[in-house]
C-alpha cells in the first residue's frame, strides 16, 4: 500500500465547498457536509485509523445572473464550520469512515448591514465506505484506483427559524422559517457516488490525481429537492523536501435545477426562487500539507475562476480550510 503524502491528504478538503456551500438560489442554499474534510479519499491499509478535524470560514457578497455580476440582493453570507473524520481499514483494500460536521455559525446579512439571519449547530452524518479496485506500484510509478458509496444523513434542523416580530404588550413571538443558505442542513437523505484515481512518481517526488463525485438528492420534510451535484477535480503536487507538499487543484462544479412539491409556494413560504437554483463554477485553489510524524497539518485557499448561475443567485466566494490528521495502527 502506497504511502499517503499531504497532497491526497487535501482532495476531500477540495471537494468541502460542492457539497455545503454551494447556493441554490437568490435568497436559498443548499447546505449538507463536506465530503472528506481534508484528507485522502484513497484507502487506509488493513487495521491503520485516522481521525482528523478541519476548520473552515468562507464568505461572499457576490451575485450573478447567468455569468454577468449583478446588484447585491443581500449584504453578505458567510459561514465558520468544524468537520471530523474517524476512518478505519477494514481490509488492505475496504475502509470505512464516519464523518460529521458543526456550524459554529451561518449568517445571511440585510442589504443595509442592519439585520442578520443567522442559525448554527449539527449538519449532517457521512457514512463513506471506499474500496481498491486497483493498487499496483512498479520501480517508477504508483498507480491507485478507489470508488467510494456513501450516504448523508441530516442530523442538524432544516427548518429553523428567525424572529420576526414580538408583540410589546402580550409578549407573544413571531418566527419565519430561515431561508436554507443559513439552516445547518439540507434535511434530506442524499446518496454519495465517487472516485479517485492516482497516479505517483516517486523518484521525482511529483504526482497527479483526479476525484470525481456525483451526489444524489433526496427529498426533505418540507417538499424541497435540492439539485443533484456533480463536480470534478484535477490536481498536480510534488514534495519540496521530506515533510511539505505543494498541490494545485481546478475543479469543476455543475447542479441541478431545485425540484418541488407544486402544492406548495416555495416563495411565500420559504424565500426560495426556484429559478433562480443550479449552475456550473469552476474553482482553482493551490494547497500546501506538512508531515510532522504521525500527523499531517494542511491548508488550501479555493477561489473561483467562473461562475454561471442560473437566474439571479449569490455566487461562490473565497473560501479557506484548514486542517490536521493523525494516523495509527490499532493493534489485535
Amino acid at each position: 500500500m502506497m504511502r499517503v503524502t499531504a497532497a491526497e491528504f487535501l482532495v476531500g478538503a477540495a471537494i468541502c465547498c460542492a457539497s455545503h456551500v454551494a447556493a441554490q438560489g437568490c435568497c436559498s442554499g443548499g447546505s449538507g457536509s463536506p465530503i472528506a474534510g481534508g484528507a485522502s479519499q484513497g484507502v487506509l491499509s488493513e487495521r491503520q485509523a485516522e481521525l482528523s478535524l478541519n476548520g473552515q470560514y468562507l464568505s461572499s457578497s457576490r451575485f450573478f445572473t447567468g455569468d454577468r455580476d449583478t446588484a447585491a440582493l443581500f449584504g453578505e453570507l458567510s459561514g465558520s464550520y468544524l468537520y471530523g473524520r474517524a476512518a478505519f481499514g477494514v481490509t488492505e483494500k475496504l475502509t470505512m469512515s464516519v464523518e460529521g460536521g458543526y456550524f459554529l455559525r451561518r449568517q445571511q446579512v440585510s442589504a443595509d448591514w442592519l439585520d442578520t439571519i443567522s442559525s448554527g449547530g449539527m449538519a449532517d452524518l457521512i457514512l463513506f465506505p471506499r474500496y481498491s479496485v486497483l493498487s499496483r506500484n512498479t520501480e517508477f510509478t504508483r498507480t491507485e484506483i478507489t470508488l467510494g458509496l456513501g450516504m448523508k444523513l441530516p442530523v442538524g434542523p432544516c427548518n429553523d427559524s428567525t424572529l420576526v416580530y414580538r408583540n410589546p404588550v402580550t409578549g407573544r413571538t413571531y418566527h419565519t422559517t430561515s431561508p436554507p443558505t443559513v439552516q445547518p442542513t439540507n434535511g434530506a437523505n442524499d446518496f454519495i457516488f465517487y472516485s479517485f484515481v492516482y497516479r505517483g512518481y516517486p523518484e521525482t517526488k511529483f504526482r497527479v490525481f483526479t476525484s470525481m463525485l456525483y451526489i444524489r438528492r433526496g427529498w426533505n420534510p418540507l417538499g424541497q429537492k435540492f439539485g443533484d451535484l456533480a463536480t470534478i477535480g484535477i490536481f498536480a503536487g510534488k514534495n519540496i523536501g521530506r515533510k511539505v507538499s505543494v498541490t494545485l487543484q481546478v475543479r469543476g462544479e455543475w447542479s441541478g435545477r431545485m425540484s418541488y412539491d407544486r402544492q406548495l409556494d416555495m416563495l411565500a413560504l420559504y424565500n426560495i426562487d426556484v429559478n433562480s437554483t443550479g449552475g456550473r463554477k469552476i474553482f482553482f485553489s493551490p494547497q500546501v500539507g506538512l508531515v510532522l510524524g504521525d500527523f499531517m497539518a494542511y491548508a488550501l485557499y479555493e477561489m473561483p475562476l467562473y461562475q454561471y448561475l442560473n437566474g439571479t443567485q449569490v455566487g461562490s466566494g473565497h473560501m479557506a480550510t484548514a486542517g490536521i490528521s493523525y494516523r495509527f495502527f490499532v493493534k489485535n
